[in-house]
């Protein structure tokens, strides 16, 4: 689960103003794929909506209504309040070009936060060109990344295909329908970014781990003593006849 925040620093503690979780795309028709690089793009998309909601100030900054990879930054409006500032604190992520961080990133830049950043850190900047290929940039905005991959299996390990994305498979999508799959959530989160209640149950597992007795213990070390004995003494037989033959 990929998880985006706004927090607010304060001297009493660190205070959540707003959150956005990838479990939560399933609402907006991403049913499977939580954790790749569109995911991420789609939970910060939902954040910066949300937060911007919560202000009112979703209405007067909408952001990249239309995404198509190029670097975009948000723009003060001079006759009404100014746009939501916060800085991006990646923990110990590794920053790499392309990682999904920077997914997270680009989905609230475009859906109206003002985050300062540059482009050199999204999927498709070319460091010896010094310029961003957009095209490559939406292409994960879009999941067109994972559409090669599935596709590629598809043509060259069908097993694998099955296995990897049974997920998909199960829910009925295909490498042809991510594109569209993405494209209506983005118009979904965009019309009610709003959290939604979830079902409470009457009772939940007891997932605690309970605590064993002493003399429970002892008897786990000895079952496991006895089982090793028995292995090495079964391993020792087969060595013995490896010697006769």
């Amino acid at each position: 689960i990929k998880v985006a925040q706004i927090v607010d620093a304060k001297i009493q503690g660190d205070i959540v103003v707003c959150a956005a979780y990838s479990h939560e795309l399933p609402n907006y028709g991403i049913k499977v794929g939580l954790t790749n690089w569109a995911a991420c793009y789609a939970t910060g998309l939902l954040l910066a909506r949300r937060t911007l909601q919560k202000f009112g100030l979703d209405e007067k900054y909408e952001g990249q209504t239309e995404p198509d990879g190029e670097m975009y930054q948000v723009e003060e409006d001079d006759d009404g309040p100014r746009p939501f500032t916060c800085v991006l604190d990646v923990g110990l992520v590794r920053t790499t070009t392309g990682n999904r961080v920077f997914g997270a990133l680009k989905g609230a830049v475009d859906g109206g936060l003002d985050i300062p950043h540059n482009q050199k850190r999204l999927p498709g900047y070319d460091p010896e060109e010094k310029e961003l290929d957009a095209e490559t940039c939406k292409k994960y905005i879009f999941g067109g990344h994972v559409q090669e991959y599935m596709e590629m299996l598809q043509e060259d390990d069908e097993d694998r295909y099955q296995s990897q994305f049974a997920k998909y498979i199960e829910n009925d999508i295909g490498p042809d329908d991510l594109e569209e799959m993405y494209q209506n959530a983005h118009e979904a989160i965009r019309e009610d970014p709003s959290p939604k209640p979830t079902e409470k149950q009457d009772s939940y597992p007891d997932l605690k781990k309970k605590k064993m007795k002493l003399s429970q213990k002892k008897d786990r070390v000895r079952q496991k003593i006895a089982a090793y004995k028995k292995k090495q003494a079964a391993a020792g037989g087969d060595d013995d006849d490896e010697d006769e033959d």
